[in-house]
This record gives C-alpha cells, sequence and structure tokens, in this order.
C-alpha cells in the first residue's frame, strides 16, 4: 500500500504533463471559491454549515477547509498527491449528495471535481512533481 501512495511510476511525457495540468488545474480550481472563502470566514460560517455525519458543524467546516484549502495546495505542489486526493474525492461525494446526487444540470460542478480528482488519483502526481524529487523509489 505504501508504494501505492509514495510511488511515482515511470510514464510518457505526454502522461506527465496530463497529471500535471490536472493536479495543478483542478487544485487551482478549489482553492479561490472554495476552500480559501471558507478559511477567510471561518466564524461566521461554524454555526451553519453542514453537519456531516453528526460531528458538528464546527468540525465539518474545519474538515472542508482542510481538503479545499490545503489538500489543493499539496495537489498543487505534487505533494503527498494521492493521499491529498482522497479528502479532496470525499468532499466531492458530500457535495455531491447534498445536491441528491445531480449529476448533470445546475449542480454538475460537483461532478466534474469528483471525476478529475478519481483521475488524479488514479494516474498519480506525475513527473513534474515533490513526489517525484522525494519518492524516486516506484520509477
Amino acid at each position: 500500500m505504501k508504494k501505492f501512495f509514495l510511488s511515482v511510476p515511470k510514464g510518457t511525457a505526454t502522461s506527465n504533463l496530463a497529471a500535471f495540468i490536472l493536479r495543478v488545474g483542478f487544485g487551482a480550481l478549489m482553492i479561490p471559491h472554495h476552500g480559501y472563502v471558507k478559511l477567510v470566514e471561518f466564524g461566521e460560517r461554524k454555526g451553519q454549515f453542514m453537519d456531516f455525519l453528526g460531528l458538528g458543524s464546527t468540525i465539518s467546516l474545519s474538515l472542508t477547509i482542510f481538503a479545499e484549502f490545503f489538500c489543493s495546495l499539496f495537489l498543487i505542489l505534487g505533494l503527498f498527491t494521492r493521499l491529498a486526493t482522497i479528502p479532496l474525492l470525499i468532499t466531492a461525494l458530500v457535495i455531491l449528495s447534498v445536491h441528491q446526487w445531480a449529476f448533470f444540470g445546475k449542480h454538475e460542478l460537483g461532478s466534474a471535481f469528483l471525476l478529475g480528482y478519481l483521475a488524479i488519483f488514479l494516474l498519480g502526481p506525475g513527473k513534474f512533481s515533490l513526489d517525484y524529487l522525494l519518492f524516486k523509489r516506484g520509477r
């Protein structure tokens, strides 16, 4: 399992570029209007945020900020890419469940994030990442 999460398989130049574009693109798309806004407005939002699994709205908001802001930063850097993608996948699933699993239409952005994060998880970080520099074993 450690080999899967901390290795960077050898890929072609095109697959490495694709992994870089996916990581940076989806990481950058999540931060400004989702993660950063929630981080800055934490005090105003913590009492009214969705209570996920009965954890309380403050903990649910904190976990969401961790995923949407910090894990997105990890994606952009390509650091612990597959591990950072797991909270983002969970967040995308929660978003879809809140919108009654509407994969198309008004709430299709949640579906797009889910598919993008799933692709990143399966593809891995690629050669243009900190994971590649730190964990070269899987090549």
